[in-house]
Parts: structure tokens; C-alpha cells; sequence
């Protein structure tokens, strides 16, 4: 397995990778790896010839009284996980690697990323177009692996590469979580022992509005059932709780179709995200 730092280093060895004919799979990460995104890994080792990981805590995808300082980063267990996977090439850019100093081009778009976490953080997802683009330049992969715990960031994602025809398939892989239900996050490591025990109040939540939407099509009247459960939990603060349709992040009233519940709740000063894919 190589590490790799520059844009020259990962497109000498794709091309080399291109003239054998090989398949490349991409896992864009911002490091602090974990079995979620050891998940991702193993399904793209599974249908590529390489696997490609990135590992870049992407500061444009932060706001200004965001965690980019405090964000977890530990590149050898990093490495150590991804080498047991059989990832063949990390690329750890710096970020001067990946913005220049007169950097002034972004991707951006409108609608879907103007709810759930596009309202309280409404310059991230103009940082995930852009970086998640600029690693589909650079790595030209065949297909790319993102986790559905990030669902909106895949419904996203999945929208650009139609719109701007890129020719990448993006797979989506289940959310992994904890045995007692907590989704696995690299902001987990931020929770204390008391904040941790009172985040299990998200997948709880979850549970509840799986259960609920089994009879229930009134999205209204599962969402405020889910808030009211989450409000049980004196540490837990709601940023959102809302059923929209799957594919364009629309609010829905009635739970047809394919429908995502999603949520943002702050269990002290961490900010912890889930959701649930409602089929009907």
C-alpha cells in the first residue's frame, strides 16, 4: 500500500492502474477511520481491482465556528486499518495541495442542499461538491463509496454526478452503528461517558420512527412523535427532525414512496446525525 501527498503522485499511478485495464474504486474520507467507513473500503475491495482512500479533513466544508482544529486525526491507525482492508493508495494531501492560494472555483447547488443540515451549516455542501470533485478528477475512479448515515451528503453527491454527467457510479453502503445502536461517527470520540450514554437517544429515535411509519403515513405525526421522544433526554438539543422524499430532500407529508427521516440533534456541544429510509 502507498501513501501518497500530490495530485501528480495519485494520477501517475491511476494512469499506470488505466493502461492494465484495472477498475478503480474511491472511498473520499476525512480520516479518523472506523467501521463504517472500514465498510465502504470492503464493498469497494469487493468489486475493484484498486481501491483508492482519501484521507482530507476538507476545510471548506466548515464554517467559521466549526470543529476543523479539533477534528480527530490519526494517520497511522488510518493507515493500519486501510492496509488491512487491502487498500493499495492513501492520498493525504495537505490543504495547500488542494487549494491554491488564489483558489476561486466552486461547485455548488440549490435545492437539495438548502435543508436539514443546509440550514444551520450553509456553506458545507458547497465544500463537499467541490472537494468531492476535485477527488473525482484526480482519481478518475470507476465507481465511488459514500455511507448512508450521511444521507443527504449522498443524495447530493448522487444529483451532481447525474447533473454534470459524470460518468462515476456512486454506491451507497448501510449505516453502520455501535452494538447498542449509536451510528458510528468519527464526532463519537467527543462524547464523555454521560454523552455518550444519552446519544443512544438518536438510534432509539430512529428505532421509534421505523416502528411508527410500519402504520403511520402522516409524516407530521411521526415527526412530532420522534421530537417528543428525543425531548425525553434532558442532554439532547434538536436541530432537526424531518421525513423529506429520498432522491430530491423535499419535505413530505405522507410517508409514500421512498422517504428518508432524518435528524440532528446536539448532545452537549456535539452534533450527531442519523437516519432511517422509509419504504412504502
Amino acid at each position: 500500500m502507498k501513501i501518497v501527498e500530490t495530485i501528480e503522485e495519485v494520477r501517475e499511478q491511476v494512469k499506470e492502474w488505466k493502461k492494465q485495464g484495472l477498475s478503480i474504486g474511491l472511498v473520499p474520507t476525512m480520516g479518523y477511520l472506523h467501521e463504517g467507513h472500514r465498510s465502504l473500503m470492503e464493498a469497494a475491495r469487493k468489486n475493484n481491482d484498486k481501491v483508492v482512500v482519501s484521507i482530507f479533513v476538507n476545510p471548506m466544508q466548515f464554517g467559521p465556528t466549526e470543529d476543523l482544529a479539533e477534528y480527530p486525526r490519526d494517520l497511522d491507525h488510518d493507515a493500519a486499518l486501510c492496509e488491512g482492508v487491502g487498500v493499495d493508495l492513501i492520498f493525504h494531501p495537505e490543504p495547500e495541495e488542494m487549494y491554491m492560494d488564489d483558489f476561486c472555483s466552486f461547485v455548488d447547488m440549490t435545492g437539495l442542499t438548502e435543508g436539514l443540515c443546509g440550514k444551520t451549516r450553509p456553506i458545507h455542501f458547497r465544500g463537499v461538491c467541490t472537494v468531492v470533485t476535485k477527488l473525482f478528477n484526480i482519481v478518475t475512479p470507476d465507481n465511488a463509496y459514500f455511507g448512508q448515515k450521511d444521507g443527504q451528503q449522498l443524495a447530493v453527491i448522487r444529483r451532481m454526478v447525474r447533473d454534470l454527467n459524470m460518468d462515476i457510479e456512486i454506491v451507497g453502503c448501510p449505516i453502520i452503528r455501535e452494538e447498542d445502536g449509536l451510528a458510528k461517527s468519527s464526532r463519537n470520540t467527543y462524547l464523555s461517558g454521560e454523552e455518550r450514554k444519552a446519544a443512544l437517544i438518536l438510534s432509539k429515535t430512529i428505532a421509534l420512527g421505523e416502528e411508527l411509519a410500519k402504520t403511520e403515513k402522516d409524516a407530521a405525526k411521526v415527526v412530532a412523535a420522534m421530537k417528543e421522544n428525543i425531548e425525553t433526554e434532558p442532554m439532547a438539543k434538536i436541530d432537526y427532525v424531518e421525513a423529506v422524499d429520498a432522491l430530491s430532500m423535499e419535505p413530505v407529508e405522507t410517508l409514500d414512496g421512498d422517504c428518508m427521516i432524518a435528524m440532528a440533534v446536539y448532545i452537549g456541544k456535539t452534533r450527531l446525525i442519523d437516519n432511517t429510509l422509509i419504504h412504502n
